[in-house]
């Protein structure tokens, strides 16, 4: 039996490289740069985090000799200590996530109940449901109302026909849902387009403007003119 190796020579072995280690090896020095909130993945929650830099050395005995370069940018979760990259700040917090949501849902009603540039008392009921369901809960009929009244005075952005080129009204929703369809789960964006094709259909069958605007919709929301088209007719089976 060779020297140092018991019965279980590998365990012994590994022993010995863990005291080595213990000994000599490559030490990090960690710079703070940053701070913030942000949804870490290991915890999975919105965690204080810190931006860091490095310094990699050499050392023997727990004492830094030769650099050995730079390490990072990293993470580090307040919460868990764990290490992400930086691209982990590009998820948005929960808190972020919900406001980006509602806001998008509420983009996309108007949008809707501005297509025809009239509101209906059916067609308003409806938004407002899905507008407080998203969470805008003080919601009301004459908000909405009145913001659409304000859309068909400005012409830039209300024009005739919302599907002739990417207007400004088109260009609201995709402001609007641009940055949060990365994060959605496609049943997440199939909601939001059955949102709205609902809102179209309840003061009746969809107009050629509601079609467009529900095709911008779609559009926005990284989805091909197959599914929208299938979206809209299912949604128009189960609201008659």
């Amino acid at each position: 039996m060779l020297p140092g190796w018991g019965r279980n020579g590998r365990a012994a072995q590994e022993g010995g490289i863990s005291r080595i280690s213990r000994v000599v090896g490559i030490r990090t020095a960690w710079t703070t740069v940053g701070d913030g909130e942000f949804f870490c993945p290991g915890c999975g929650g919105d965690r204080n985090y810190q931006r860091r830099t490095g310094r990699r050395r050499f050392a023997v005995l727990g004492i830094p000799l030769v650099p050995r370069g730079s390490a990072g940018p990293v993470v580090e979760c307040a919460a868990c200590c764990e290490h992400f990259g930086t691209d982990a700040l590009d998820h948005p917090t929960t808190h972020r996530f919900s406001a980006m949501l509602r806001d998008a849902v509420h983009t996309v009603a108007l949008a809707v109940l501005a297509a025809d540039g009239t509101c209906e008392r059916a067609a308003l009921e409806a938004a407002v449901g899905v507008v407080r369901a998203a969470g805008f809960d003080q919601c009301t009929e004459e908000q909405l109302a009145a913001l659409i009244e304000a859309l068909a005075a400005d012409t830039g952005r209300l024009p005739e026909q919302c599907g002739s080129g990417l207007t400004g009204l088109a260009i609201e929703l995709h402001e609007a849902l641009d940055p949060l369809t990365p994060h959605l789960a496609p049943a997440g964006r199939e909601s939001i387009l059955v949102q709205g094709a609902r809102i179209a259909l309840a003061d009746g069958p969809y107009t050629p403007a509601e079609r467009d605007v529900l095709g911008t919709v779609g559009s926005a929301l990284t989805m091909g003119a197959d599914d929208v088209s299938r979206l809209l007719a299912a949604a128009r089976t189960t609201s008659s």
